[in-house]
């Protein structure tokens, strides 16, 4: 079963790629709002931007990405995204955010007004695809308008139909998406969160229009009818 969402985004980086073929570990943080005079998207945008983003710099990783909620249920929300080379690292970043005094600040900065700064935050851990490891963001630009991206869960019946459609991705659908521009953010199977198992992705466009006529080219692709009639 897939389900999606489109986001556009307010803050991101590229990660670089390395030589080596490695797997590394992807956290995805969903925070929801609601709209109201507690101006929950502008506080938690702030939080983002100002506290966490750095904080994270400091503990010696990137925030790889964070989304504003353009299409999908039950919004508005924010997506972030942040790419941990092992689960070690994870832990040391968690260790290094609870002593940071700055981020603590930035924590009480989005207490501080009125009411309450966000409804919840839904967390899962991915691990990437060994097919594309790193997370890749396209840069931003002064002069190119925000960029649409579009966040893909697919749920899969049993972990053994699941270990299948990854290895189809490895295999040839992710060449796919990138032969045909619809450039690929991340790949990641769900090891700790919701509606196990399942596996995420995520694809950038430059508009809503480009994504339809991609997707369009997708299902006419002859490679990828060729590989689905195998399927099949």
């Amino acid at each position: 079963m897939l389900a999606g969402l489109t986001a556009s985004a307010f803050l991101g980086s590229s990660s670089a790629a390395a030589a080596e073929s490695v797997q590394t570990y992807l956290e995805i943080k969903t925070w929801r709002m609601h709209n109201s005079r507690e101006d929950q998207p502008a506080r938690v945008a702030d939080y983002l931007e100002g506290g966490l983003s750095p904080a994270l710099a400091r503990a010696g990783v990137k925030l790889a990405g964070a989304f504003s909620n353009l299409i999908g249920p039950d919004g508005p929300y924010y997506v972030t995204l942040t790419q941990f080379a092992s689960l070690g690292e994870m832990q040391n970043v968690v260790t290094k955010l609870s002593s940071d005094a700055a981020h603590r600040r930035a924590f009480q900065k989005l207490d501080s007004g009125s009411g309450l700064p966000f409804v919840r935050v839904e967390s899962s851990l991915l691990k990437s695809f060994a097919g594309m490891p790193f997370v890749s963001i396209p840069e931003s630009s002064e002069t190119h308008s925000p960029r649409v991206f579009e966040l893909r869960r697919y749920e899969s019946q049993t972990f053994v139909t699941l270990a299948r459609k990854v290895a189809m991705f490895n295999e040839g659908e992710m060449g796919i998406f990138q032969r045909l521009g619809m450039r690929p953010v991340f790949f990641g199977e769900t090891i700790v969160g919701p509606n196990q198992p399942n596996l995420m992705y995520m694809l950038s466009y430059d508009d809503l229009a480009a994504r339809d006529r991609l997707w369009r080219d997708f299902g006419n692709d002859p490679e990828w009818k060729k590989r689905a009639a195998v399927r099949n």
